[in-house]
């Protein structure tokens, strides 16, 4: 009795320990290097994804396949693989000892805006009634959790000018320690970009949502309205330019990651999707590009 007691209250001492050591600096040792070598090798995969999609289509959607393995339901499917997003990122946040700053509130409140409505309403506003396979959720759940760490490690707590030495380069030159980074022009292009960016994705999604009437979960329509007069994935631009906002907005190498990482998985699909739809529909307006208006 006297051991467990002892045991349990070294236990409850050293959470504490490690609760207050991880609040106000790092998680493990040798993080900014750790951290480093992680962005740069995911970033290296970011780029044989980007190849790799122009020969492989993503098993989801329209062109899914028996090949992608088992499946689960859609609406759940979608919100595991977003879930990281918001846990990892309030967790970032909470043991940091950025808690008094508005400019971290800023960036916390930007990246919910897109995340809240991503893990919390998209995911069971979807109509179609295909399953998503379990590869596709893992390979998405897996990508989030490796990116919120990275953009959220750096803002809260390795973007502090201590730890800039123990990085493999520097980072960022930016300093998010006054609210004066709110007034800068990167911050400022860059939440307008951001913005721009959401409202296409929205609109989109919303113009797509509604192609299909009660009992047509399967069925696939020209979408009409908005960019989708000269787009065929007006959706993934939008979702492309909130994520180079987000670069310009943080200033950082972590958030170009974020943005590179996007184009890497959103333009080659889209000229996958593209492709598609001028092979399906015989009618399909000629004027269309697939993700960049009059060029692309």
């Amino acid at each position: 009795m006297f051991f467990l007691r002892t045991f349990t209250c070294s236990s409850i001492y050293l959470l504490h320990r490690m609760k207050s050591a991880m609040s106000i600096g790092l998680w493990y040792p040798n993080e900014p290097l750790i951290y480093s070598i992680i962005l740069l090798v995911s970033m290296g995969i970011g780029v044989m994804v980007f190849i790799m999609l122009f020969f492989v289509k993503a098993g989801y959607g329209r062109h899914m396949d028996g090949h992608w393995g088992p499946k689960m339901n859609t609406h759940l499917g979608w919100f595991i693989m977003e879930l990281p997003t918001i846990v990892i990122m309030l967790l970032c946040f909470g043991l940091s000892d950025k808690k008094t700053s508005i400019t971290h509130y800023a960036f916390l409140m930007i990246w919910f805006i897109h995340y809240a409505h991503r893990v919390f309403i998209y995911p069971f506003r979807i109509k179609n009634g295909k399953k998503i396979t379990l590869t596709i959720v893992a390979m998405g759940f897996f990508f989030n959790l490796v990116n919120v760490y990275i953009q959220g490690r750096w803002l809260f707590t390795l973007s502090d000018a201590i730890y800039a030495d123990d990085l493999l380069f520097n980072f960022s030159n930016a300093d998010y320690t006054t609210i004066a980074w709110l007034y800068t022009p990167q911050f400022i292009i860059g939440t307008i970009i951001f913005a721009v960016g959401y409202f296409i994705n929205k609109q989109s999604d919303y113009i797509l949502r509604n192609l299909r009437k009660p009992g047509e979960e399967n069925t696939y329509k020209i979408p009409t309205g908005g960019l989708y007069r000269l787009l065929s994935c007006p959706n993934y631009l939008g979702e492309i330019l909130e994520w180079v906002g987000w670069a310009f907005l943080t200033w950082s190498i972590a958030g170009m990651y974020f943005a590179i990482w996007t184009v890497a998985n959103l333009l080659p699909r889209a000229i996958s999707h593209h492709k598609w739809y001028k092979k399906t529909f015989e009618d399909y307006p000629e004027n269309r590009k697939a993700i960049i208006p009059f060029l692309l």
